[in-house]
């Protein structure tokens, strides 16, 4: 360890004036205007003290300047300045007036001259002739009184340096003590503000307790460490059930020297579930010996919840890319029945029993359609034209469309915040979503209740959560007094054909539907529900922004002199391709069709004026429909373009400004028809409502974003 400074300071003060430093030798000034008499004397005391020797009075007041003396031996007579005035001048300085002056003198032996020469400040008188004897006598007691004075004053200052290093050094030690107790102030400040626990505990303990805890316990727990010393059973026991025994036998392996480390749910004082991280180490003693556990419990129940979040959201996000898939090749087949079931009611005389089957036929395939329509919701792929809704026309449009549904035993009660703003999204899913959920909720409640549909504004800032953008909501809650759901299905309420009614009373699709919805439309669903109060379920949508127009560029040639089209057809699956190209011919048209990009595009290359029309699917293999209008246009750049998507997943397309019309499958003989006629004579439907290219959006445009 290094010393403190006060420490060292100290050493060097005794190292350098300690018991052991010898002191200077005391110097005696003698002072007299004979020079036989200054050797004679100097011979007699040069073994008592170092003598110094002055002719005058001035010579000996310039000695008195450059340092100290034990004693003076000053000559009474002497010429110019002599001893009396000499004496006089001493005793005035402040600096000399405390040296003993011994009178040297050859006559004047009388008591008066006597009286004022120690009047003067003399000490003592030496008569001429010297005594040798009586002389070093005198003036050895003058040294050793001089040389002990000094050494008092040595000593003292050594003591004052040693006190006052002391006293640096309890200083110093008081500003580390203060410090080191604010640092472990700050330190517990700062562990208490975490939600971790700091613990040691006895090897052998049983039941587990610590005996020590650092941190907010009680905040993290509910219960305070006291109450868990009283009651040791009291941690094992309120462990979660199903984690109890992964934790027992985690515990009973610490013996054997292994590091803990374990998750588990561990039930409050308030009886909620709360995931702790569970970790320590054995710390041993000099000779390896075991001696306690230091350990730390850190509550990560928000990281598990954000986890599970996380997985749900991946797990949802998955089904939407399989659904979307399925939707999109469910899409080419019913494409592909409706339309041969359209041929053969155009080209085949049927009877009525013939005509019975191909119409129930008809019928299923719609209804597929219908199916398919709600898979795309949930995968975020429907077409989607999205504005601003007035929250008071919506509350009495789907009053008035649920007047006759919710019966007598069910009151729906609207609440709206006032100076809510305009919701922006799709009006006529908007309607459906909520139908959805209104309907869900009066199934929930047979015996009657109420549904409160209510309304108020949301505010999300950034890096505030990551499942919205930063931006002002509107948030849409449906809430019901029926039977709730139970906790362990929350998860699965969101999925498609997954519901909780009996079998035979749902399809599973509605709460999807709704959550596809508004994902696509920027926002996100959240629900809440508890057995046997109810359920509320919260959709955040967007608050309406200033409308966003885009006009885009559309193809100069149009074909309206009413003469049959020359149609090259892309389409990559069999049926639909020869499906549609059936459609084309009987409405009059002379169709070419291929069943990839590469082979059309080579067709067009070899003639670029052979054609009036290009239709082409929207997802194929290689190089998309997107793709080829982008290399037809090089090609043939007043080629009109028709799309064909089995998803509606034509941002691009309609973003660029390529296609000139969408056909959604399925379709029907008549659609195709009319949007042939709208193509050719440039007033497609489809230009005037894809003007504002967020209607494909998966996130609807405000606020700039």
């Amino acid at each position: 360890m290094t010393p403190a400074p006060s420490m060292l300071l100290a050493d060097s003060l005794l190292s350098a004036g300690g018991e052991d430093a010898p002191l200077a030798r005391a110097r005696v000034l003698l002072v007299d205007d004979d020079e036989r008499n200054l050797l004679a004397i100097s011979t007699v005391l040069e073994d008592v003290a170092e003598i110094v020797v002055a002719n005058s009075g001035e010579a000996a007041l310039r000695h008195l300047l450059k340092g100290e003396f034990a004693v003076i031996l000053l000559d009474v007579f002497m010429p110019g300045m002599d001893g009396y005035e000499t004496a006089q001048i001493i005793r005035s300085r402040e600096q000399t007036k405390r040296v003993p002056i011994v009178f040297l003198s050859a006559v004047n032996k009388e008591d008066q001259h006597l009286l004022r020469g120690y009047s003067m400040g003399a000490v003592d008188y030496v008569f001429k002739p010297v005594d040798p004897v009586v002389l070093r006598s005198k003036v050895a007691v003058f040294v050793d009184l001089f040389t002990m004075t000094k050494e008092i004053q040595r000593k003292a200052r050594q003591e004052q340096a040693l006190l006052d290093a002391n006293l640096r050094a309890n200083a110093e030690l008081l500003r580390a003590e203060q410090a080191l107790r604010l640092a472990e102030q700050r330190q517990a400040a700062i562990i208490e503000s975490l939600p971790i626990i700091l613990y040691l505990e006895e090897v052998n303990a049983s039941p587990r307790i610590p005996k020590f805890v650092s941190g907010n316990f009680a905040a993290l727990t509910g219960f305070s460490f006291e109450e868990i010393q009283a009651r040791p059973a009291l941690w094992v026991d309120r462990l979660h059930p199903e984690d109890r025994e992964r934790v027992a036998t985690a515990l009973m392996e610490r013996p054997e020297g292994r590091s803990l480390a374990v998750e588990y749910r561990w039930q409050c004082a308030d009886g909620q579930y709360k995931h702790f991280l569970d970790q320590a180490v054995l710390l041993r003693d000099a000779f390896g010996s075991p001696m306690e556990f230091a350990g730390t419990l850190l509550d990560v129940t928000e990281r598990k919840e954000l986890e599970s979040q996380l997985v749900q959201a991946r797990k949802m996000d998955a089904i939407g890319q399989l659904t979307g898939g399925i939707a999109h090749d469910f899409n080419n087949l019913l494409a592909a029945v409706l339309g041969g079931l359209t041929m053969i009611e155009r080209r085949i005389s049927l009877d009525d029993g013939q005509r019975k089957v191909v119409g129930m036929t008809r019928h299923a395939a719609e209804q597929g359609a219908e199916l398919v329509k709600h898979l795309l919701a949930f995968s975020r792929r429907q077409k989607l034209a999205p504005a601003g809704i007035d929250l008071s026309t919506l509350s009495a449009t789907v009053t008035e469309l649920l007047a006759h549904t919710l019966g007598g035993l069910v009151e729906l009660v609207w609440e709206i915040e006032p100076g809510v703003s305009a919701v922006y999204a799709d009006s006529a899913q908007l309607e459906l979503a909520l139908m959805n959920l209104i309907i869900n909720a009066r199934d929930a409640m047979p015996d009657g209740g109420m549904i409160t549909v209510s309304a108020q504004t949301g505010d999300v800032a950034a890096a505030e959560d990551t499942s919205l953008a930063p931006g002002r909501y509107v948030i849409l809650s449906v809430r019901d007094t029926g039977c709730g759901i139970p906790p362990d299905q929350l998860d699965q309420v969101l999925e498609p054909f997954f519901t909780t009614k009996p079998v035979g009373k749902g399809t599973g699709l509605g709460l999807s539907m709704v959550y596809g919805f508004v994902k696509q439309s920027g926002g996100i669903v959240r629900v809440q529900s508890e057995v046997g109060v109810g359920t509320c379920i919260q959709l955040w949508l967007p608050e309406a922004g200033e409308p966003r127009l885009q006009v885009l560029p559309t193809t100069e040639t149009r074909i309206d002199d009413g003469r049959p089209l020359r149609v090259i057809l892309v389409d990559d699956h069999h049926a639909v391709r020869l499906t549609t190209a059936a459609m084309l011919e009987d409405l009059g048209n002379s169709v070419v069709h291929s069943g990839d990009a590469a082979s059309a595009l080579n067709i067009i290359r070899q003639d670029p004026g052979g054609f009036d029309l290009l239709i082409t699917d929207f997802a194929m293999p290689k190089i998309s429909g997107a793709e080829l209008i982008r290399q037809v246009r090089s090609v043939a750049p007043r080629l009109p373009s028709i799309i064909i998507s089995g998803n509606a997943d034509v941002r691009d397309v309609i973003g660029d400004g390529l296609a000139d019309g969408v056909v959604a499958k399925p379709f029907t003989r008549d659609k195709l028809a009319a949007v042939l006629s709208e193509v050719a004579s440039g007033t497609s439907p489809q230009l005037a409502t894809l003007t504002d290219d967020s209607a494909f959006d998966e996130g609807p445009r405000y606020h700039g974003v």
